[in-house]
């Protein structure tokens, strides 16, 4: 960074003209007052800036993440022409966060300003491309390129050092903004001035240069009328117009393409047919009116529109554009990265676009995780690699497994590159994962406890301590680590019986299972474990093992299978206490009885109106339906009965020594709106 940074040398300090400049500027800068009476507001409102740009700079020194209190900083240190203050500001702000293409508009504009010296117009050239990487924007490419073309002697006077330094630089910018519909044509415009206005410096006498030089015009115009730009018949137009003073004989007033090559007119109409194709999607992303949600939605239709035709370079372009108008929209850095690791998969283009995701949404874990692995499949070196992880770990992040994430990603990283044996001519010492793993465990134990993404990281640092590292000790110190913090979990338990098992150390795997077959675990852990170790010594042990794991194991699981079964009455209980509230809300709730109801009788009940003919049963259910005092006087009677029994009970309960009759209570469900005690005392009898 530090040759991208303005110095004292190159840049004059502050000047009249660029005082001038910047009290002129329509977006910073009001009309001064013409009386003199306005002196002591003026005054007022210096104070007032003074003490906003007091406020600022405190917050800043508390908070210097604060985006708005950048901007805000800057704009004031411009406002009062503290160019210094305002080169450290923005330069302050540049390593933090990407500047808009305004900003950077107004920070080169400032500069050149300043001074055109060589030294001066080479870091201004250097502004220019770091505000060019950091999003896409044609006014910034358009101004670029002014700036080049007015203060660099050598492109300025057509030289031939500066003709191929212009040459490559619009080249750049064809590739860059060439393809932006509404306005790439600004550039291509440039590049043909350009290239005319070298022409005047070519002698009479050089026909061949003359030659070459109009070839490399019309091959402009033919580049430009292949692409699908805004504007395409008025460039037809234009171009039909320069060959007829070429001395062509072409109708410069008609806009089809007769006497125009054939294979140029079939890529006019190409390109004119996808802008037509494209233009009411360029419409909808350059409302004024609408929200900023409805905006991307459009932006994400048109690229689904874009992918479909397979151009990568215009796919990437319109994505440039959409990360331009919503830089910190983590989803949209996402499917662009995504769409390139599926297209260019590993280059510096990549990598590049990865470095500015980051920048713009420093908090997603996954963008930084997907940075890792795009350097790897570029080849990074190590201290690349490595700056970027630990960089990485700086950040925020909404969860634990975001960081989690990134371990792994880089041990994945560091074991991969140990596998091959070398990376380049340097060999990676193991030493390098094992400080990697103890990094993470030391910051993830204490969020993560009893987790799987815990025994995760554990396991792959024990497995790798054995396979690189050789270190049988190592790798049984990394399980302890993990027990220590994560004692309760059956699963780290197994783990590391596991591994002792692959290594046939029957003994060491014994020695764990006398260690945890007492505790309790989650669940059915507990009996889990205590039968494992029985199988465990049923295939690996001796009769005498078999026989001292069958005496440690039988009392514990007595001891467990007891304790489930006292666990069961608190289970049921609860179940029968929720059930009885949901009677007792049904009870409150109950509607009365229909006819189908009046016709349920209880076996006592029918046993009670036996000698009766039917006739007399059917009029007395008739009159019990009509009459529905009886059935809440029943109910009543019913409830009374129940009063007396409690009474009962309570007197019984009253001495010292309570006896619990639960084994004799029954309940029943079920009863018919008629049934009262006297039928439930004969019906239990």
């Amino acid at each position: 960074m530090e040759d991208q940074n303005l110095t004292e040398e190159s840049l004059a300090p502050i000047s009249p003209q660029l005082r001038e400049n910047i009290h002129n500027d329509d977006e910073q800068r009001t009309e001064s007052s013409d009386s003199d009476d306005d002196s002591s507001e003026s005054d007022d409102d210096e104070l007032q800036i003074s003490s906003q740009l007091q406020t600022l700079e405190d917050e800043l020194s508390i908070n210097p993440s604060n985006y708005d209190a950048h901007v805000q900083y800057i704009k004031i240190l411009r406002k009062m022409s503290e160019l210094e203050k305002l080169r450290e500001a923005r330069e302050a702000m540049s390593a933090l966060f990407p500047l808009s293409p305004a900003m950077w508009q107004e920070w080169t504009k400032d500069e050149a300003s300043l001074s055109t010296r060589p030294e001066a117009l080479s870091a201004i050239e250097k502004l220019y491309e770091r505000g060019l990487s950091d999003y896409l924007s044609v006014s910034l490419w358009c101004d670029y390129l002014n700036f080049v073309q007015e203060y660099d002697p050598s492109v300025r006077d057509c030289l031939p050092d500066g003709i191929s330094k212009a040459r490559n630089l619009f080249e750049r910018a064809v590739t860059a903004a060439g393809l932006h519909v509404t306005e790439g044509s600004k550039i291509w415009e440039a590049y043909r001035e350009f290239e005319q206005a070298i022409c005047p410096a070519i002698g009479e006498v050089d026909f061949e240069g003359r030659e070459k030089q109009v070839q490399r015009i019309r091959n402009l115009f033919h580049r430009q009328l292949s692409v699908p730009l805004a504007n395409l018949r008025s460039l037809l137009l234009g171009y039909k117009a320069w060959e007829v003073e070429q001395g062509s004989k072409l109708d410069s007033e008609s806009s089809n393409v007769d006497g125009i090559p054939s294979h140029i007119a079939s890529a006019y109409q190409k390109a004119l047919d996808m802008f037509h194709a494209r233009i009411h999607l360029e419409e909808q992303i350059s409302k004024k009116d609408i929200s900023d949600t409805e905006k991307f939605q459009q932006f994400m239709d048109y690229l689904i529109f874009e992918q479909s035709f397979g151009d990568p370079v215009r796919v990437q372009v319109l994505y440039e554009r959409a990360v331009t108008e919503f830089p910190i929209s983590s989803d949209l850095w996402l499917e662009y990265t995504r769409y390139l690791d599926r297209t260019l998969k590993a280059g510096k283009i990549v990598t590049d676009i990865y470095s500015r995701a980051i920048k713009n949404c420093p908090w997603v874990g996954e963008l930084w995780v997907r940075y890792l692995l795009s350097l790897e499949r570029g080849h990074a070196s190590e201290k690349e690699i490595s700056a970027v992880f630990e960089k990485s770990l700086q950040c925020s992040f909404s969860t634990h497994e975001e960081y989690l994430d990134l371990f792994l990603t880089r041990v994945d990283g560091l074991r991969r590159r140990i596998s091959s044996a070398s990376e380049g001519n340097v060999t990676l010492d193991y030493s390098l994962i094992r400080g990697t793993f103890e990094q993470a465990s030391d910051y993830l134990s204490p969020h993560m406890k009893n987790t799987d993404g815990l025994l995760c990281l554990h396991a792959y640092w024990a497995r790798l301590e054995l396979k690189f590292g050789k270190d049988l000790g190592a790798a049984r110190g990394v399980w302890e680590r993990l027990l220590k913090n994560c004692g309760s979990m059956l699963e780290a338990w197994q783990g590391y019986i596991a591994m002792e098992k692959e290594l046939d150390h029957i003994n060491e795997a014994r020695s764990i299972y006398r260690r945890c077959y007492s505790k309790r675990f989650a669940g059915m852990g507990s009996e889990d474990i205590c039968n494992a170790w029985l199988r465990f010594e049923r295939e690996f042990g001796t009769l005498e093992d078999y026989d001292h794991a069958v005496q440690k194991v039988t009392p514990r699981l007595e001891e467990l299978r007891l304790f489930r079964l006292q666990q069961e009455p608190k289970a049921h209980n609860t179940s029968t206490h929720q059930q009885e509230q949901v009677l007792k809300r049904t009870s409150h709730e109950k509607r009365k009885p229909g006819p189908s109801m009046a016709n349920e009788l209880l076996p006592a009940k029918r046993q009670k109106n036996k000698g009766q003919n039917s006739k007399k049963m059917e009029v007395h259910n008739l009159a019990e339906v009509n009459n529905m005092d009886k059935t809440e006087e029943m109910e009543a009677k019913v409830e009374k009965q129940d009063n007396l029994n409690d009474q009962q009970m309570k007197a019984s309960d009253s001495g010292k020594t309570k006896v619990y009759m639960d084994q004799c209570t029954a309940f029943i469900s079920n009863l018919s709106l008629k049934a009262n005690y006297e039928d439930l005392r004969r019906f239990l009898q």
